[in-house]
């Protein structure tokens, strides 16, 4: 049986009666109340000078407006859809992005990504500090109280594309022995004067090299490959060369990569392998991801920082620094985990005036009965700020030698102090005060400890007890709805810009959505959630 269908790419001609349904009007079939109303207008307010600088003065205009364009990249990132062909196909079929759209064609796949790695780029920060600008000038957040805290986010990167440092340092001191030998060869084989510092490695063995080449000129070298042919001494001694040169060439690109850290990815350098809490194999298994550290108020994420460091410790002081710069505000109170604890991190607040709410990194430990029986531990000797001396638990005084510094991953440095004990011979609690052969030693770091408790007694009065309750509830429940709500677990983009962009995007969506609940709640202006009375 035979057909007279003939398809065509208009499949209204497949309607014997197509009729256009009104309203043609989208604006009437939006909610009142629909979040999409709140964030077109919330953007509509912000200054998108930074955005349009993006574009070329020359050539053609946009297919789509940049703030409309804008606009539907943030709805995106609120509503879960993060790939570019997500978007598109919610463009072509979501009722509320088309209007946004305003009338104006669906943009593709291409364009989406193109404004996303391109163009917004250079100016979605600004926007988006713009916005915490805009909260704080309706009172939604004080700059007031500030809870910071970090987490771990797989990269777009091969999980298998590791470079280690440590490997890279070894299979360079093997090659390096090699050089040496080589150099030494040809020396003696051209009576020459090479020489070959580790320190200057590329360019020592450039030099070696470039003679090489030369010499190869000069004799009319003909290079034969393959089985049966016997290349000339020269020719082996020159493609050696010229391999170690190669391989020295990597390790230095390698080692200039890491920048500190122990290990990237080669499909992202940018990218550092830690262990992620969260993995399919769930085992453990370290991974190519970033650092992600978020500041919070008032339930709000008003501050973004991306970092490749795989613990917290030296992102604090940035984190501050680019907030305090971006928004033009400071916050009074720092409220932070264990994880922040540092003396340079005390240092820096207190010079700027913010007060430190930082959990000691022994504050757990210093509730349990055995570290208070501990007679090994700093804090359960005896000391004479006077004589300058601590007292252990057998009554020996254990004195000020000498200062020493420390110098910290960041390039702080800190005054150590040095004591030791005067005799520990014959000492029945020795096996359990030091493991040392010796006298026992003590590292003190003076300043450290005064710092530390400061901010030890801010965290256990009325506000502390409060600040860190809302610092656990705020902060990290702002990355649990990200990561479980949101479900967002890995990046779509490379390099730390593509992902520093790609997680504006998600807060924006993510501070807008929080605007909208506060106001459909009838909780605009709560700032922090009160202890819980007990009876």
């Amino acid at each position: 049986m035979t057909s007279n269908l003939k398809y065509q790419k208009d499949y209204t001609t497949f309607q014997d009666s197509y009729q256009l349904v009104l309203p043609l009007n989208l604006d009437g079939l939006i909610p009142e109340d629909d979040s999409v109303r709140l964030l077109s207008h919330v953007l509509e307010g912000l200054d998108y000078t930074e955005l349009y600088k993006a574009y070329s003065s020359k050539g053609r205009k946009p297919a789509l407006e940049p703030i409309t364009m804008f606009k539907i990249l943030v709805y995106a990132y609120s509503q879960n859809i993060y790939s570019s062909r997500g978007i598109e196909k919610a463009c072509r079929r979501d009722i509320n992005f088309r209007w946004l759209l305003g009338g104006a064609d669906a943009p593709d796949h291409s364009t989406i990504d193109r404004f996303r790695q391109r163009y917004a780029i250079s100016a979605v920060e600004t926007l988006f500090y713009q916005f915490v600008n805009l909260l704080h000038g309706t009172g939604e957040i004080r700059y007031e109280n500030v809870f910071i805290d970090g987490t771990k986010i797989e990269a777009n990167a091969n999980r298998y594309s590791f470079v280690w440092k440590k490997t890279i340092m070894k299979n360079e001191a093997k090659m390096h022995i090699k050089v040496q030998e080589l150099i030494q060869m040809i020396n003696t084989d051209y009576v020459q004067s090479f020489s070959f510092s580790a320190d200057n490695a590329f360019t020592d063995i450039t030099s070696v090299v470039t003679f090489l080449d030369q010499k190869c000129r000069t004799e009319k070298i003909e290079f034969v490959y393959g089985s049966g042919k016997r290349p000339k001494h020269l020719q082996k001694q020159y493609e050696q060369m010229k391999e170690y040169q190669d391989r020295q060439k990597k390790y230095d690109l390698s080692k200039q990569t890491f920048q500190g850290r122990n290990s990237y990815s080669r499909t992202d350098n940018d990218a550092t392998f830690m262990h992620m809490k969260e993995g399919h194999m769930r085992n453990g298994q370290l991974k190519p991801g970033y650092n992600l550290q978020i500041g919070v108020e008032a339930e709000y994420i008003t501050g973004v920082g991306v970092f490749s460091e795989r613990n917290d410790l030296n992102t604090l002081k940035p984190m501050l620094q680019h907030m305090e710069e971006m928004s033009g505000h400071r916050y009074r109170n720092v409220i932070a985990d264990s994880g922040y604890e540092s003396e340079e991190g005390y240092l820096y607040l207190e010079e700027k005036g913010q007060t430190a709410y930082i959990k000691p990194q022994t504050y757990e430990k210093w509730k349990k009965r055995s570290f208070k029986n501990d007679i090994s531990k700093r804090e359960n000797m005896s000391y004479d700020p006077i004589k300058d001396q601590y007292t252990c638990h057998n009554g020996q005084k254990l004195t000020y030698q000498y200062t020493g510094h420390r110098k910290s991953a960041s390039g702080y440095v800190s005054d150590v102090s040095y004591y030791k004990c005067q005799d520990c011979t014959g000492c029945t609690f020795k096996e359990k005060c030091t493991k040392s052969q010796g006298n026992r030693k003590l590292q003190v770091s003076k300043l450290f400890i005064a710092k530390r408790q400061v901010s030890y007694e801010n965290i256990i009065s009325e506000k502390g007890t409060e600040l860190r309750m809302n610092r656990s509830i705020q902060v990290e429940g702002a990355f649990g709805v990200l990561k479980n709500d949101y479900k967002y677990n890995r990046f779509l983009t490379r390099g730390k810009t593509s992902v520093k962009t790609e997680f504006l995007f998600l807060v924006f969506g993510y501070d807008i959505n929080k605007l909208h609940a506060k106001i459909q709640n009838g909780r605009l202006g709560h700032q922090l959630h009160p202890l819980k009375e007990t009876a």
